[in-house]
């Protein structure tokens, strides 16, 4: 009897599980086929042209920052200037940036000063970029990131059209290693559901966003929010900065620009780990109790199919719930390995061949949820860009 009671509670669980990734590929199917695309330039006439600064921090990029900075000054926009702000990189990086600024009068090189204790690197480099401009737009720009020709003029007509106070683009996210593009379908399931652009482009939903490969907003606008400055402990500042916009109740736009950026996501397993703690752990410190019912979810989402499966099949033999429970466990992973393909191949434009490794995926982020749930006395450490950060119970971040 208390195994039958026990095998009615497992199958709960399980019909729930299923809800839960049927309400995924719902939404995120109604999400990419909903979400706005941005449009060539000529699609719109704007009158006057303002003046864009772009703002690009640099931390030992001497692989990636040329190519940025070449698609960056070869954009067909008249009117703007790029800041590279070299983050105290111990690589070549501010010399390749030194060598461009000198063929191409757009480029102002910065070398940064040290960075202060309590500020996050790249926010600080940010900072220092945005005294130096003189645009009326600032767009700020990851250093590995690459630019369409017309990206520019697209985005920024389309801000001037629509009378936004702030926009930012979803980039076409690459990635080096095989664990990182079976990991990165899973984890944009998840993303996407909270930050659609749906979601975020709507004036009665709270939620902000940016992508920090491309957001333009104006001086004016990032001065009201409190600049970097106002965001200088957070490890996400560009998420931070995107609530900020929604809080002071300013038009923001999020849009699809798969087509004009691309951003690499990941470099390689450790800095995908890396990359999930630096979402992770910020969630521990600050809510714990709701962050261990998350971690908890994250479980039975991810993982608890697998580990019924095997189960079902060699201990529950000839158990009258058996079959319920295979069923709907099979129906779960079929969904599970649906949601992924569809994601990685329409939500991220990358092979749907990736989506068929969503078990490696779901390990991975499981793994890193419970690791950083489980640290000892809650001191937890975060490698970003070559820095180390502490995330203690005091809820900011600070330079080791």
């Amino acid at each position: 009897m208390l195994l039958i009671v026990l095998l009615g509670i497992i199958l709960a669980i399980n019909i729930g599980i299923l809800a839960c990734w049927s309400y995924f590929l719902v939404l995120i199917t109604w999400s990419i086929s909903k979400s706005p695309k941005l449009e060539w330039s000529a699609r719109y006439r704007i009158k006057s042209k303002p003046k864009i600064s772009i703002i690009v921090p640099a931390r030992n990029e001497e692989g990636k920052i040329s190519k940025c900075l070449q698609s960056l000054l070869s954009q067909d926009y008249d009117n703007y200037e790029v800041i590279a702000i070299d983050d105290s990189s111990t690589d070549k990086t501010l010399s390749i940036i030194s060598e461009l600024s000198k063929k191409n009068h757009r480029l102002i090189p910065v070398k940064s000063p040290p960075k202060p204790d309590d500020w996050v690197g790249k926010s600080w480099a940010c900072f220092q970029g945005y005294q130096k401009s003189s645009g009326k737009i600032l767009l700020f720009t990851d250093a590995d990131t690459v630019h369409r020709s017309d990206a520019l003029s697209s985005a920024v007509n389309t801000m001037v059209h629509d009378e936004l106070d702030a926009l930012t683009l979803v980039p076409k996210l690459l990635c080096s290693d095989i664990i990182t593009k079976f990991t990165l379908p899973v984890l944009s399931v998840f993303l996407h559901t909270r930050y659609s652009p749906l979601r975020v482009n709507n004036p009665k939903n709270e939620i902000g966003y940016f992508f920090g490969s491309f957001y333009l907003i104006s001086k004016k606008n990032y001065e009201k929010i409190g600049t970097h400055e106002q965001v200088r402990q957070e490890l996400v500042e560009d998420g931070a900065l995107g609530r900020r916009v929604k809080e002071q109740r300013m038009k923001l736009r999020l849009i699809r620009g798969e087509n004009y950026v691309e951003a690499l996501w990941a470099r390689d397993p450790r800095s995908l780990w890396h990359a999930l703690r630096r979402i992770i752990i910020p969630l521990h410190t600050q809510k714990k109790r709701s962050a261990m019912m998350v971690t908890a979810f994250i479980f039975f989402i991810l993982m608890e199919p697998f580990l019924i499966l095997p189960t079902s099949l060699l201990y529950l033999l000839d158990n009258p719930l058996k079959g319920p429970l295979l069923t709907i466990n099979l129906l779960t992973l079929i969904l599970m390995l649906i949601c992924t393909i569809v994601q990685s191949h329409f939500g991220l434009l990358q092979k749907s061949i990736y989506g068929i490794g969503f078990a490696i995926g779901c390990v991975v982020i499981t793994l890193c949820f419970l690791i950083s749930a489980f640290n000892s006395k809650g001191n937890r450490v975060v490698r970003w860009r070559d820095r180390s950060y502490f995330v203690g119970t005091k809820q900011h971040p600070f330079h080791l």
